[in-house]
């Protein structure tokens, strides 16, 4: 069996001539502000590939997406981090339209049918920032609610058909709770600004979007029962797990992209071709057994504190393959071209997403070993 195999048939089964068009240029061309990437993403159907079959989508379960995004990611870290915001976006209103009456599922179809990109607001690039923090302040008149704020960085900030976001809203008894907004893109008083200067992971289009006084239907806003202290109800642990998950399996397919390259060298050492397969096969082992958990389920504390020890006991494994992989490919692999630099610095990146570690565990510590419920690491 060939390295990566399974997950660029997975690819190549959903998401029918993306695998090919993205191995048909060099790396550079997909980590560069502007590049066709998303294209090639909306023409395979990308943005419905968590959407049921029965609303148009291709109804992938966890363990097919987190697959998906290894093997996207092995292409273009970019691209791979962009859509898992896109992703994250997605499941949450596919779990809100399973505990709901509402409408949600019309959004769904929509979003499979015109594929639609979702960019998130919820999550900062900022080292200890909480994934759910909301950073936009709403002004509420009656049923009518109006945002005013900024997310930096937002990626897809220039490619999303509509922004989600997150935002305190009082409930009947005016205690704040955390609601989730989808705000189209064309809406009045919604701008993108510059932001990311940094050549690593430019392809994401993760610049600032900016909200001034912007009017937010009632049917675009979807309430939940997450408070000030941060305790998470279904929908945003169901949406926390999908986030780790599937953003862990992304940078792990930038880091199979090294490995590939040095099983790919003549003259490798068997003992460094088994040490770089190992670690990011040890990884991947982990994510599969998260998913099927998550199948199993319900989608609860414990599924959430395995994303959490899943996500970063994978990302010190990528450290170990970071090391192995350039230091086995040379000092001339990495003066002589961009790609080794730059898969080095993109993997490190997941160390930048929420939760930070220190917060984590915290957060674990006090679940595992005084039995106190998890709450958002923030």
């Amino acid at each position: 069996m060939h390295f990566l195999e399974h997950e660029r048939a997975t690819l190549t089964n959903l998401l029918p001539g993306l695998d090919e068009a993205l191995a048909a240029a060099p790396l550079s061309t997909w980590e560069t502000p502007g590049n066709p990437g998303l294209d090639h993403f909306r023409a395979a159907g990308g943005p419905g590939l968590l959407v049921a079959a029965e609303h148009g989508g291709k109804g992938a379960d966890l363990l097919t997406a987190i697959r998906v995004q290894r093997a996207v990611g092995s292409r273009s870290p970019s691209l791979a981090v962009a859509t898992t915001m896109h992703h994250f976006s997605v499941a949450s209103l596919v779990e809100t339209a399973a505990q709901s009456s509402g409408m949600e599922w019309m959004l769904l179809a929509a979003i499979a049918k015109d594929n639609l990109l979702l960019a998130s607001g919820f999550a900062e690039g900022r080292t200890g920032q909480g994934i759910l923090n909301p950073a936009i302040s709403a002004r509420v008149e009656g049923d009518k609610v109006w945002l005013t704020g900024s997310k930096k960085p937002c990626s897809l900030a220039w490619s999303m058909d509509l922004l989600t976001a997150s935002l305190p809203l009082p409930d009947e008894d005016g205690t704040p709770r955390l609601a989730v907004a989808v705000v189209p893109a064309k809406s009045s008083g919604l701008t993108v600004r510059p932001f990311w200067k940094s050549p690593v992971l430019a392809g994401t289009e993760s610049d600032e979007v900016v909200l001034e006084d912007v009017e937010v239907p009632e049917d675009l806003l979807v309430r939940t029962d997450v408070g000030v202290d941060g305790e998470l109800d279904r929908l945003n642990t169901v949406g926390f797990v999908w986030f780790e998950a599937l953003m862990t399996a992304s940078y792990l397919g930038a880091a199979s992209a090294l490995v590939e390259r040095t099983l790919a060298k003549p003259g490798v050492p068997a003992t460094a071709r088994a040490q770089a397969v190992t670690a990011v096969e040890s990884a991947a082992l982990m994510l599969h057994g998260l998913a099927t958990r998550a199948s199993a389920g319900p989608v609860d504390d414990k599924v959430l504190a395995q994303a959490l020890v899943c996500r970063y006991a994978t990302q010190d494994l990528i450290v170990r393959v970071l090391d192995v992989c350039v230091e086995t490919l040379g000092g001339m692999a990495f003066v002589s071209g961009d790609d080794i630099a730059y898969l080095h610095s993109a993997c490190r990146a997941l160390a930048f997403h929420p939760p930070s570690r220190s917060r984590m565990h915290e957060a674990l510590a006090g679940y595992f070993g005084a039995g106190e419920p998890l709450r958002i690491p923030v």
